[in-house]
């Protein structure tokens, strides 16, 4: 058990260093931005123009396009990296506060949130090398391969549903506005409390509906066994639009993007890490 006791030592060592924590945040800067220029891509769907994958490969070749495109790519690997490093660590031994199944709860979150850090750092890095990085096509040639296989299309039904679980998630942390337990609301003044906590709400919400969309997708493209449906936030951003009132819709969805980019910019400052 010394080993284990060493392990442990050593994660909380990191997990306390202020370089951590700086890279962390400034990781909620990158991954704001992100969120702002999907937002961007979805108002280009909501109005039929042509524009990149709606989803963070998309969003990251836009900011690759930019005026040192190059540099700021590489700043939001580093800072989602160091995100999924904390977020890892949190699921280890981390989030010592809560007891029980709380714990228990908050280890798991964190567990998903490094899946989700690390595969945004990745994309990042895969555009910086001018790689195929189109999420859209992985996902989509993913679900092929998977469906193909014995099984293979009620695993595929499985990750939908889960997807769904996880929009169902997002909408009812922005509606209890549970995120809020993350955050050093005491540093903040009434009125910054306020703006920050309906930013978060918003933002969930947007992500709840997005996210349990593209859930749905996969799960019909798994029963009709139609890969090109399982195509991620891309495939989510454009079905939306296809609805009756699909613009307005897709720009809320946007706005609520958006809402959330700022949100991360908050976080940025006041979550606590």
């Amino acid at each position: 058990m010394p080993n284990t006791r060493d392990a442990r030592r050593t994660a909380h060592q990191v997990g306390d260093s202020r370089w951590l924590e700086l890279l962390a945040r400034g990781g909620f800067i990158g991954y704001g931005l992100v969120h702002l220029l999907v937002a961007w891509l979805a108002v280009q769907i909501a109005f039929g123009r042509p524009a990149a994958d709606g989803d963070q490969s998309g969003a990251l070749r836009t900011l690759a396009e930019q005026p040192l495109g190059g540099v700021l790519l590489i700043g939001v690997a580093v800072g989602l990296a160091a995100m999924a490093l904390w977020q890892g660590i949190e699921a280890a031994v981390g989030h010592r506060v809560e007891q029980g199944t709380d714990r228990i709860l908050e280890r798991v979150l964190s567990a998903g949130r490094t899946a989700v850090y690390l595969s945004f750092a990745w994309t990042a890095v895969q555009v910086f090398r001018d790689a195929n990085a189109d999420s859209a096509d992985q996902q989509q040639a993913m679900s092929e391969r998977v469906m193909s296989a014995p099984g293979g299309q009620w695993l595929v039904g499985l990750a939908g549903v889960a997807l769904v679980g996880v929009g169902a998630g997002m909408a009812f942390n922005g509606a209890t506005q549970r995120f809020a337990k993350h955050l050093a609301t005491g540093d903040m003044s009434a009125k910054v409390r306020r703006t920050v906590c309906r930013l978060g709400t918003v933002g969930y919400l947007a992500k709840g509906v997005a996210y349990g969309t593209a859930g749905l997708l996969v799960v019909v493209a798994a029963v009709q066994y139609d890969p090109e449906r399982a195509r991620g936030l891309d495939a989510a951003l454009h079905t939306l639009r296809e609805q009756a009132f699909g613009t307005i819709l897709l720009c809320l969805v946007a706005a609520g993007f958006a809402a959330f980019g700022v949100f991360c910019f908050a976080q940025s400052r006041y979550r606590k890490v």
